[in-house]
């Protein structure tokens, strides 16, 4: 399930990209959330000045939770809030779909969290 752009990808500007906050930051907590429809995890993460925030991620295929725990992810924190099941998630974390499952965003060495991707 490999997603390309097509020759019908509008293209965005500099101004669309700059309203998309994304930024670095680490895994404190990762549990069970055995209501998902689809495997899943509830992953807090710690955005620095931005707080800690929550998510579900359909990453259980690849990512069991000692996986996940104070490793550096890369998140979308300025969508609104969405509701899924019982739990509320407050940030998209972000990864790459394949027929394996979705593989995370990865950060390549060290940034302070809240670091805004560039």
């Amino acid at each position: 399930m490999t997603t390309q752009n097509t020759p019908d990808t509008p293209q965005i500007g500099w101004s669309d990209f700059e309203k998309v906050l994304l930024v670095a930051g680490t895994v404190t907590r990762v549990e069970a959330f055995p209501e998902a429809r689809k495997p899943a995890w509830k992953v807090w993460v710690d955005f620095g000045p931005y707080g800690e925030k929550k998510t579900s991620a359909q990453i259980a295929a690849l990512y069991a939770p000692e996986d996940l725990l104070g490793r550096q992810i890369v998140g979308v924190i300025n969508f609104p809030e969405k509701q899924i099941g019982p739990f509320r998630s407050q940030f998209l974390l972000t990864g790459f779909p394949t027929d394996e499952g979705v593989v995370l965003t990865a950060i390549e060495r060290p940034v302070p969290n809240g670091t805004r991707m560039a």
